[in-house]
């Protein structure tokens, strides 16, 4: 689909352009960064990432709005060990090429986005189509291909549907991409229920394994249909409450048991202590079965996250992340200062070196994943 990012371009240009006149907006945000690990001192790993993005669109008529966005993503890391010189890598590719048409309550857009739902903040069961890791304070994250439609109904209550072509790509919770000649679909209903909300989503797609390399596997038939089916909910009573959990089914896969289930439960409250402390937990639980609730395996996880504000530039936030099964801990803490334009972080970790926890699959904050060490983050946005 990455081939096609040029024509995608084009026709949103072309679309936008038959609009009255409108000012197009320009923004970016460029970010570097150089991490430092503590068994590898004479080692240094640096990246790069710029961001840049420009809007358009306009209004059809009293009613409906057209706009658009074309992002690209320019990155690039290496390592420097010294005195040898540095090995670097650097691409560009697209990361948001969408077309949005909209009225007041619905919109129906269509190319490559970012989707993402769900009550859980940081151990997300429905965690489908982002990776996004909570310990990245950018929130970096692939777009899928897709086209998605929302329709707002006067009570809040809202519906979702969607359908997916051309992504080659693992997404989410996914160690096993999907076909990306064969569509997916699926779509989600929320509705109000008291001082909060409750939904229900499904997602159906065709798991390619032909694009895994298992020396001694053979496979049959590489096509394998899959079926995730979720439930969440999250109410703002005294503290925030909320829970999300999904089960997913795929039949004649690699899988060990056709059946996973994920289910997390969470909560947030804010102390009345100087600025307000933020304290937020989660836990959860992975099973999998040979029947939906079967429980032949069991895995555990929680996450304590905090947040304190020291007046508007300064902000400290830690997180720690605990798998039962291992007794291991995972450990993350940042300070960051804000301005108009500039945001500086300095951040640290300290991982198991070697961990069987997969919380964020491919996440683009990999480098934190083990061991101890320092990043050091700027970050600029115009």
């Amino acid at each position: 689909m990455q081939n096609y990012s040029g024509i995608i371009i084009g026709i949103l240009l072309l679309f936008t352009a038959l609009l009255p006149a409108q000012p197009a907006h320009w923004q970016g945000q460029l970010s570097g960064w150089n991490f430092f690990d503590k068994d590898a001192l004479s080692q240094s790993t640096f990246g790069f990432r710029y961001l840049p993005a420009l809007s358009l669109g306009g209004s059809v008529n009293d009613r409906y709005r057209l706009d658009s966005e074309i992002s690209l993503n320019f990155f690039g890391s290496g390592s420097y060990e010294f005195p040898d010189d540095a090995v670097r890598e650097s691409d560009v590719k697209a990361y948001r090429l969408w077309l949005r048409f909209s009225g007041e309550r619905f919109e129906l857009r269509a190319g490559l986005q970012k989707i993402n739902f769900g009550a859980a903040m940081i151990l997300r069961p429905l965690m489908w189509f982002d990776r996004i890791d909570p310990r990245d304070p950018l929130a970096v994250t692939n777009g899928v291909y897709a086209l998605l439609g929302r329709y707002y109904f006067l009570n809040n209550a809202n519906i979702w549907a969607w359908g997916l072509y051309g992504n080659d790509e693992a997404k989410g919770w996914e160690f096993i991409p999907s076909d990306p000649k064969q569509p997916e679909y699926g779509g989600r209903i929320q509705l109000p229920m008291g001082p909060g909300e409750i939904a229900a989503t499904f997602h159906h797609r065709q798991a390619d394994l032909s694009a895994l390399t298992l020396p001694g596997f053979i496979i049959r038939d590489p096509l394998v249909p899959e079926n995730r089916f979720a439930l969440d909910g999250k109410w703002d009573l005294e503290i925030g409450l909320w829970f999300e959990t999904t089960l997913l089914h795929q039949e004649g896969g690699i899988l060990p048991y056709p059946y996973r289930h994920f289910t997390t439960i969470g909560a947030d409250y804010t102390f009345p202590l100087g600025n307000g402390l933020h304290m937020l937990g989660e836990h959860l639980q992975l099973t999998q079965g040979d029947t939906p609730f079967g429980r032949e395996e069991v895995r555990h996880f929680s996450a304590i996250w905090g947040d304190y504000s020291f007046g508007l530039l300064d902000r400290l936030q830690a997180i720690v992340y605990y798998d039962w099964d291992s007794n291991q801990f995972s450990r993350f803490a940042s300070w960051s200062r804000s301005y108009d334009h500039w945001q500086f972080y300095l951040n640290l970790f300290w991982n198991p070196k070697q961990s069987s926890t997969a919380l964020f699959p491919g996440s683009l904050t990999e480098n934190i994943n083990r061991g101890t060490g320092l990043q050091v983050m700027l970050v600029l946005n115009h």
